[in-house]
């Protein structure tokens, strides 16, 4: 029954090409690419781009998403705290998030009926290069936690990844690979998921802006994965997970955002609709 789940990195930086500072960020994401003085060294751990912030965030599940999925994993809004942070290097790119859902609130909400459980989720995600090619091996694994209910889910994915920036400044990384997930009621393969992260960055009224997009689709998902981790009936094998951003960043230090999440047969709810409006203000460390 996870809410969240997402992956961000800038786009890849060809070692021996300058570049100008750059920001964007994916449902909280920011980074900076600096300008690059020097052509970097094969293998070098030097990182050719890195950021980090911590943020607030609160997440307003829409009337209808909390009407539809009453009496099948409940939604309730809800504010997060975010550490965030990610790095390239010559030969591949990490990213990774940690998020503490209703930190104030005891580990089982009584006051909810546990809607509004302390709640822990976290990702981590890489491009390892192939060679010069824009190509990469992916992976990525994400750990969610509902400590009130004792419940946990762990997606488990590596494949193949692509890499590009167009002249106009837009990024694009798509992958698709084999799943798997260790959950309660369900452990082993379970599909395949494609999907991507996408940015661009604008100005506008002598403002800096971003707009991105993460985008996850499940397919072929096991049968039994899908009649254990959802309430009220079987899902579907097909499965959709995203968000779509806009980003302010007013001042290197700080960069607020507005985000449209949206998901279906995911988040514990079989066969519904989910949408909701993320509000972030993120302080940038790096």
């Amino acid at each position: 029954m996870t809410t969240r789940t997402r992956s961000c990195t800038p786009s890849r930086t060809l070692p021996l090409i300058p570049l100008g500072a750059g920001v964007a960020g994916i449902l909280g994401a920011t980074f900076a690419t600096p300008l690059l003085a020097a052509p970097a060294q094969p293998n070098s751990l030097n990182p050719l781009w890195s950021f980090a912030n911590v943020s607030v965030n609160y997440l307003d599940w829409s009337n209808g998403t909390e009407a539809r999925t009453a009496s099948n994993a409940a939604k309730s809004d809800f504010m997060f705290l975010e550490i965030e942070g990610g790095a390239g290097f010559s030969w591949g790119e990490f990213y990774g998030f940690f998020d503490f859902e209703n930190p104030t609130n005891d580990q089982f909400d009584e006051s909810s009926g546990g809607k509004d459980n302390f709640r822990t989720a976290g990702k981590l995600t890489s491009h390892i290069y192939l060679g010069d090619s824009p190509l990469s091996i992916y992976a990525h694994l994400y750990d969610f936690r509902d400590y009130g209910f004792e419940s946990r889910e762990q997606d488990q994915v590596l494949g193949l990844g692509y890499l590009t920036t167009f002249d106009n400044g837009l990024w694009f990384k798509p992958f698709i690979g084999a799943a798997r997930v260790q959950s309660d009621g369900y452990t082993g393969m379970n599909g395949y998921m494609a999907g991507w992260v996408a940015g661009y960055d604008f100005t506008a009224l002598n403002q800096n802006f971003s707009v991105t997009n993460w985008h996850e689709q499940t397919f072929g998902r096991d049968d039994e994965y899908l009649e254990q981790n959802y309430v009220g009936a079987s899902a579907g094998s097909v499965g959709t997970n995203g968000a779509l951003s806009l980003w302010w960043h007013p001042s290197d230090l700080i960069t607020t955002g507005i985000q449209y999440r949206y998901s279906e047969n995911k988040l514990g709810t079989p066969n519904d609709y989910q949408n909701a409006m993320i509000y972030s203000v993120k302080l940038n460390l790096l």
